[in-house]
């Protein structure tokens, strides 16, 4: 009604795609060819202003990327996470096994958020950071997170994101896994206990 959107279909699809693509890297015209793929014509100004609209609402977050070797912050490409991932179940249904990693990613978001961090995505030619946080102190920590260490590609790949940056801030591998491992520094920790800051 505030924004006067006449085409609620085109704004429910956008809003559905971005809830199937937290903590995905976005921008308003690849969705846009995206939909217009799936047959569905939406000009990328008029995603641009969606996604407005839903940042302004708090529906969604908008997270910028930080570039890990030119210590700078990039203005496309930014990551999307949901103000609370309980409205997947009615954006998405109940089947979301397959996105588990990504849901998990956003309830960190949310918990870092909650604790006062400025939070941005890292990046560099080769690799990628789900999480570069100041804190409220002024100090950084890199974050990575998936669902489970479950074989030694996805070690390599986990470990070997934060193993790239070579600065001596922080760096914190967050999963599921009950028992876990720390290497070159970096710190593996079961997720629920750092949710519910038991370490």
């Amino acid at each position: 009604q505030r924004h006067q959107i006449n085409d609620k279909r085109a704004f429910s699809n956008i809003v559905k795609f971005m809830a199937s693509n937290i903590g995905s890297a976005l921008s308003p015209n690849n969705i846009s060819k995206i939909l217009k793929n799936d047959g569905q014509t939406i000009h990328h100004s008029t995603v641009e202003k969606y996604l407005d609209y839903l940042i302004e609402s708090f529906v969604f977050y908008k997270v910028n990327r930080f570039d890990l070797k030119g210590r700078k912050q990039l203005a496309t490409q930014e990551k999307y996470y949901l103000v609370d991932v309980g409205l997947l179940n009615i954006l998405m249904g109940k089947d979301r096994i397959s996105n588990r990693g990504h849901i998990l990613e956003n309830i960190v978001y949310l918990e870092l958020l909650r604790r006062g961090n400025k939070i941005w995505t890292g990046t560099d030619r080769n690799s990628e950071v789900d999480f570069v946080c100041r804190t409220t102190l002024g100090d950084i920590n890199y974050i990575q997170v998936a669902w489970q260490l479950s074989d030694e590609k996805t070690i390599e790949r986990e470990f070997g994101a934060l193993d790239k940056i070579k600065d001596n801030y922080p760096k914190l591998l967050l999963t599921t896994d009950s028992f876990t491992q720390n290497r070159n520094g970096i710190k593996q920790l079961n997720v629920f206990h750092w949710l519910l800051d038991l370490d």
